[in-house]
């Protein structure tokens, strides 16, 4: 595939953005391959996205950045250069369920998923074999119901051992604490089920089809320290009938889970998710 370096920024809105930014590459013979670019008209704030064909610029990434750097003053804009020769680390997270998990890792795999994934963390041992089968490390991590803290505390360290760059829950049943929401603002990922907050707590799906839900799906969203609150990436969903049962109910949405928590990690791999507070611009 192409090389090609990403420019992602955000600023205040106002007239000339698009204008000073193209003149600029253009200036240094910069050839996009892709733009994309959004005005929220409410909050007043501008989102861009440019894919720049790398071999079309004299200077490499870092360079890229440090020379657009005093334009992003001027606009006071938040910009990110990134390269896609430079893979971001994945460390994905889970505890039984094994649907999200073979899911990524098979996408993973056939290469339908640009990202290197250096290990599994997860609090139960069930998918060791699916993980290891793959290659990829798997750390066993158990929790104690009534201290959580030496868990969260090996988690942060293997993930600092790793360098990830992003952690992906997939199906890992534990709330995160709220240090190391902070410590990766937008690069924890998650997915869960669309019933939430109408059905809270144990067998969702059974609490819905009593109550005779005619939709169900999954919402993949970054993680906060506000519980299931934080931006989301994406969503989607499915019609089922009085004819379906429960069962045929967990099945299509651990479906709906799996596809929509994959598309979120794609975007997120191809820097095409922008937040600005609690919302996002994806640019898919």
């Amino acid at each position: 595939m192409e090389r090609v370096y990403r420019l992602v920024m955000s600023s205040p809105d106002r007239v000339g953005i698009v204008a000073r930014v193209s003149s600029f590459l253009a200036q240094y013979n910069g050839s996009i391959l892709e733009a994309n670019h959004h005005a929220d008209l409410e909050q007043g704030w501008f989102f861009m996205r440019n894919e720049i064909k790398a071999s079309s610029l004299p200077f490499s990434a870092e360079k890229l950045a440090e020379m657009f750097a005093p334009i992003a003053r001027d606009l006071d804009m938040e910009f990110e250069v990134t390269d896609t020769e430079l893979k971001k680390r994945i460390v994905l997270m889970c505890s039984r369920d094994s649907h999200c998990l073979a899911d990524i890792l098979n996408r993973w795999h056939s290469g339908d998923l640009p990202c290197d994934i250096p290990c599994v963390i997860s609090n139960h041992n069930d998918l060791r074999g699916l993980v290891e089968w793959h290659g990829i490390p798997f750390f066993h991590v158990p929790v104690d119901p009534g201290d959580k803290a030496p868990h969260f505390a090996e988690v942060e360290r293997i993930v600092a051992e790793h360098k990830a760059d992003a952690i992906v829950l997939a199906r890992y049943m534990q709330i995160l604490p709220e240090a190391l929401c902070t410590a990766m603002p937008n690069k924890v990922i998650n997915i869960h089920h669309s019933f939430l907050p109408s059905f809270i707590g144990a067998r969702p799906y059974h609490q819905a089809q009593e109550r005779g839900v005619k939709l169900i799906g999954a919402t993949c969203h970054y993680v906060t320290s506000d519980l299931d609150a934080g931006p989301i990436i994406d969503q989607d969903v499915v019609r089922i009938s009085h004819r379906d049962s429960v069962g045929d109910m967990v099945r299509l949405g651990k479906d709906c889970e799996k596809s929509v928590l994959a598309r979120g990690l794609r975007w997120h791999l191809e820097d095409r998710v922008l937040v600005h507070g609690n919302k996002t611009v994806v640019f898919s």
